[in-house]
């Protein structure tokens, strides 16, 4: 079974900067995509960014220009470079690998990131 494990979060100052990592392990399709959400509280989860297997990308216009994804197919990784970060920012963000075929959505357990002075 695909497990995730998430790696990154923590506490950052306004304008900073963070990396977050998620390796999925176990067997997995070689059509799949692999992405971050957020969820802050009293909010409802939200698409931050998704990469598919040959690098296209999605990116939610409240990060474009500020947050990059990125993925090492060989590691079965995927990262979150997040620059300038706003307190608007903070949330619990969650893995996500989504496989079309066979058909499959596995979570990782979310880390949580705040941006605050």
């Amino acid at each position: 079974q695909v497990q995730l494990v998430e790696s990154g979060g923590g506490l950052v100052q306004p304008g900073g900067a963070l990396r977050l990592s998620c390796a999925a392990s176990g067997i997995i399709s070689i059509f799949n995509t692999m992405g971050w959400y957020r969820q802050a509280p009293g909010k409802e989860r939200e698409l931050v960014a998704a990469i598919t297997s040959n690098g296209s990308t999605n990116t939610a216009d409240s990060v474009k220009g500020r947050f990059t994804i990125s993925r090492d197919n060989a590691k079965n990784t995927v990262y979150l470079e997040m620059n300038s970060l706003k307190p608007e920012d903070t949330a619990v963000y969650y893995c996500n690998v989504v496989s079309v075929w066979p058909r499959f959505e596995v979570w990782g357990q979310g880390t949580l990131v705040t941006v605050s002075s």
